[in-house]
């Protein structure tokens, strides 16, 4: 057992006062009395509860279901996508909700491997936010097929009629993106549930028992048991690190690999993936501050400190956005090709100007402003209106990467702006799945990883060194 030692409460006199017990590490409770509380905020539903549930799944049964029925019977044309904007908001969409699904990966994975100990309450929800956003990515490219029921044939296997997909097709490198990211993320998410569904499984009674005895596959927490879980946490946490980056630098292949004007750069692969980070640390500010205000007992796990490491991680993510934003623009400066410059030109000051300023200004200026101050930091709802606008700055990128750069190309006469007519109620239909898919999931798992607090708890102790309150963290093997 190694200690490692730093001074959590050391520095200003007013730190030097702060309560250690402010802090969920430092703030002990029983094993048995931390797990009921995890299962009380499960089992207590309200009529608030289900009045937004049936709400958000209504606004899926028409925004989404019918209207994709209606779309798979009208075709493609009751769509705004015509020429020269072939690809509207049903790929805005789809690169949105991948980026959205990087936030899981890279606080879970990423700072599981560094060792970041504010981690711990919050891994499952940015785990499950990588799921789910995966799986509304997935519905959007199955809604921009015109004929949906061929979709196998993306699938490579074979066939009679000797049909193979084409692997040089941006469809099929998404498709290969999705799934691949969509199977390893669940499985990454799946691990460290099986401790708390093991745990739910002691305590539930009957349908909810027979659920979780057959997730928990078994598990009863001997030592071996553990030692296997973590080595298998810690290989996936290894692995599946390369493959988030490799996602979203796919993705942005599917527009760098082609010479239109505004696509053919670069610096597109990691300007992706550091915009994926951006918008997905975002959304789970978001996430985090509706379970906290909306789910018993999450107050004692979700804490102002935990909402200031997001806060930080942001404001890093920004910055890191906003450099390779701007650099994107040195390529078509230095390059002098007269397409780029119309379309630069159409963007910043053309009919959709405002939309350009928008984005800079939630993506940008509001995480700039507030995000330095650590105060301002530590109050959730300020960082959930924070990443909100970061969200929307992040769909807007999107939106002008797609269907305004399509705008522009080097036939003045196709020419057209785009319009979105039924892709509206499915955008709508697609974030109140998201949230719905949410709401679910809090009454039937654990959003909270308890054992990986209770472990925490456990590894950290105070040591007073001199004046100074020093927090020691200790390994547990």
């Amino acid at each position: 057992m190694s200690a490692l030692t730093k001074p959590l409460f050391a520095g200003s006199k007013a730190e030097e006062q702060e309560d250690p017990k402010e802090h969920l590490m430092h703030d002990r409770m029983p094993r048995g009395e931390m797990n009921s509380m995890m299962l009380d905020s499960m089992h207590s539903t309200t009529w608030k509860y289900w009045t937004v549930t049936g709400v958000l799944a209504a606004i899926v049964a028409t925004c989404l279901f019918y209207a994709w029925y209606y779309l798979i019977m009208n075709g493609l044309g009751v769509a705004g996508v015509n020429r020269p904007v072939y690809w509207g908001i049903f790929l805005v969409e789809v690169v949105f909700w991948i980026g959205i699904s990087h936030a899981g990966t890279f606080i879970s994975a990423i700072l599981r491997v560094l060792k970041v100990e504010g981690r711990r309450p919050f891994t499952r929800a940015a785990e499950l936010m990588t799921t789910f956003g995966l799986v509304q990515a997935g519905i959007s490219v199955f809604l921009h097929m015109g004929r949906v029921w061929l979709s196998y044939w993306l699938i490579p296997i074979p066939n009679e009629r000797g049909l193979w997909p084409d692997f040089h097709s941006p469809l099929m490198w998404d498709f290969m993106a999705i799934n691949t990211y969509l199977l390893c993320s669940t499985m990454y998410l799946f691990l460290p549930l099986i401790p708390d569904l093991a745990m739910a499984r002691d305590r539930a009674t009957g349908w909810r028992k027979t659920l979780y005895k057959i997730l928990a596959i078994g598990f009863r927490g001997t030592e071996g048991e553990w030692k296997n879980l973590k080595t298998a946490m810690n290989i996936f946490a290894f692995a599946i690190i390369p493959v988030m980056f490799s996602v979203h630098t796919i993705v942005s292949w599917d527009f760098a690999m082609a010479t239109r004007p505004g696509w053919s750069s670069t610096v597109f692969g990691p300007y992706f993936v550091i915009g994926a980070l951006h918008s997905g640390m975002a959304a789970v500010a978001i996430v985090l501050f509706l379970i906290r205000s909306t789910m018993k007992n999450m107050k004692y796990f979700l804490r102002p400190e935990h909402f200031e490491l997001l806060g930080m991680l942001m404001l890093l993510v920004s910055m890191a956005w906003a450099y390779f934003y701007f650099n994107d623009y040195l390529v078509p400066w230095y390059g002098g090709d007269k397409w780029e410059k119309i379309l630069t030109n159409f963007i910043q000051t053309g009919p959709e100007w405002y939309l350009w300023y928008l984005m800079l200004f939630c993506n940008v200026v509001v995480p700039w402003a507030i995000l330095w101050n650590r105060k301002w930091r530590r109050i959730p709802w300020l960082l959930a209106i924070v990443g909100f606008l970061i969200n929307v700055g992040m769909w807007l990128e999107r939106f002008i990467i797609i269907p305004e750069t399509l705008t522009i190309n080097r036939m003045p006469f196709t020419w057209r702006l785009y319009v979105p007519a039924i892709e509206i109620a499915l955008t709508i239909g697609n974030f109140a799945f998201f949230f719905l898919l949410y709401m679910l999931a809090s009454r039937l798992i654990p959003l909270i990883p308890v054992w990986e607090v209770q472990e925490g708890q456990e590894s950290h102790v105070l040591r007073k060194i001199g004046k100074a309150r020093i927090s020691a963290v200790s390994e547990i093997d």
